[in-house]
This record gives structure tokens, sequence and C-alpha cells, in this order.
């Protein structure tokens, strides 16, 4: 990998939802959860064998496992290598703001074996209120991310989603960067299938069939969500994880945001240039509702450091 020599370093980490003693951890972020509890939480691994601990921090209601990048590779390598099928999503302002109003949508995320922080502004939200996330961890990055990770380790996967001949687009795309790549299938279901009980089950035995390590799910939000949560199990894969627009960007059918956008944190303005009609509301209202969630957990954290000093 380029200029990446110690980007995927071995470091052992607890399987996403168990505990040390191997029960299951059913709910894996913080809804029903006393607010007050939000504090930093560690899943701790056998320090006889050597295990490191792996991080949980609960921000606005929502149990985040912080990871890096290289971190999360080696976890999905390990789900990949045996274990039953999970999901990942990948948690924006959006997300949290919706997790809050979409009954569905917080059991989705309520069940995901991993979610990761994708987006700045949480970042720095959570640093604000003393539990600082390391690393932003977007759907668009990651698909590549993960592509060149499962290319070196032996991985297959398998892109579903977008509209008709972008996911092949962007699996040829994906392969001719990373020529070892092992793609075991591609689908752009028609759409709203989800919504069809009888083209959902043909969905999933296709990629059932397929049996990948990593399915990349390009249905957009909150749909991709709530749909792994109710098929992950039959669809066979290892692992699927949320990834938006992605396909459309890498096929060039869409153009992303600047760098210095994402990195600014402004790529949702960027996104609002190129769809007004259809995302006006998600960003300039349903969204709006971050800066009360933020205003809230602000007070709480002050309200905690004021009784232990």
């Amino acid at each position: 990998m380029t200029n990446t020599s110690a980007r995927y370093r071995e470091a052992a980490i607890d399987a996403p939802g168990e505990d040390p003693s191997g029960g299951r951890l059913r709910n894996t972020t913080g809804f029903g959860i006393d607010p007050d509890s939000r504090a930093v939480r560690k899943l701790t691994g056998n320090s006889m064998q050597g295990e490191n601990e792996e991080r949980l921090v609960e921000l606005f209601g929502v149990r985040f496992n912080d990871l890096t990048l290289d971190e999360l590779c080696q976890r999905i390598e390990r789900y990949a290598r045996g274990g039953a099928p999970t999901y990942i999503v990948t948690a924006n302002v959006d997300h949290v703001c919706r997790c809050h109003s979409d009954p569905m949508f917080r059991d989705a995320y309520a069940n995901a074996g991993t979610v990761v922080c994708d987006g700045k502004p949480l970042i720095w939200m959570s640093k604000v209120l003393g539990s600082p996330l390391r690393e932003k961890l977007s759907g668009s990055d990651l698909v590549v991310d993960l592509s060149e990770y499962a290319a070196e380790k032996g991985l297959s996967v398998y892109l579903f989603g977008a509209a008709e001949g972008v996911a092949a687009q962007a699996a040829k795309r994906l392969q001719e960067r990373f020529p070892r790549l092992k793609v075991s299938g591609v689908a752009s279901p028609p759409m709203a299938f989800y919504s069809d009980e009888i083209k959902s089950a043909e969905a999933v035995r296709t990629i059932a069939a397929a049996r990948p390590d990593i399915c990349f799910v390009a249905l957009g939000s909150p749909q991709q969500e709530i749909w792994m949560a109710k098929v992950h199990r039959e669809c066979n894969a290892a692992v699927m994880i949320g990834i938006g627009a992605s396909f459309d960007f890498l096929a060039g059918r869409v153009k992303r945001a600047p760098r210095w956008m994402q990195h600014a944190g402004l790529e949702w303005i960027w996104r609002l240039y190129q769809e007004p009609r259809r995302l006006w509301r998600r960003y300039l209202v349903d969204d709006m509702k971050i800066l009360s969630l933020f205003w809230r957990e602000l007070w709480r954290y002050r309200s905690r450091q004021t009784r232990t000093t």
C-alpha cells in the first residue's frame, strides 16, 4: 500500500459486540441508557494474552466504537475469518438526529455490530464534551480503504446498490486501482425494492449465493441501515457496511466535495449545493436538532464536572 507501511499495524481488539466472557452484548449503542452515564467505557480483553482495550464513547445517545482505520480493518478481517454475520453503520450528524425521531432507524443502530464516526462536527463536539473520538471514518473513504485492505488480505467484496450500472462501474474502478481485489458480485436493485418482500428476498438470495466477506450497501440513509438490520444474517456476508452515495463518487457520476471541505466539516454544504431540492430539509431543518442535543449534553457534562470538584 502506498506510504502506509505501518498503517495496518497488528493490534488485537476484542470482537465487537462481545464481552470478555463470551457473552453477547445485544445493544452496542446508548439508547435506553441513563444519559448521565455518557462517560467513556471500555471492553477489555485478556491482559494475559496482551489484548488491548476497545474504547466506547456514548455521545447524544449513540454509543460509538472509537476505532482507527487500522483497527476497523483488523476487526473486519476477524469477522471474515469466522463469526456471525454483522453490519457496520457510519454515524454522521444526520444519523444522530434521526436516531431521536425514527424508531426503526434507532433500532438499526442499537443492533449494529459496530458504529463508527462519519462527521467532523461530531469529532469536534466529542472533544468539547470530554470524550474525544479519534478518527473520522466516512463510508465514502471506507469503500476504497477497505477494498485496498481486502485486496491485500485476499478478502472478497460485493457491491450492492445505486442506479443501474453504477455499482459495476465502481467495481471496475476499484479493480483497476487494486488488481488483486476479489469482487464476488455487483447488483443494482430496482427502486424501493426493500419495500417489497419478494424483491427484497431475491436481493438477499443474490448476495447470499456470492458469500462475500464484505458487502458494501449503497442505498442511502435511512433505507440501507434499516435493511441491513433486517437481512444481514440471511445475506451470508461476514460484514455489511452502509456507504451512501459512494458508488456514485467512484463511478464519476457525482463529484465529491473538495478535500479541504471534507476536512473542514463542510461536505454537507457541497451536497446541498448539488441536490438542494432533495437535501435542503435534511440539512437546514432536521439536522439542526444537533444544536439542542449538544447544548443539553454540554450542560450535563459541566454539571458532572461541578459535582466532582
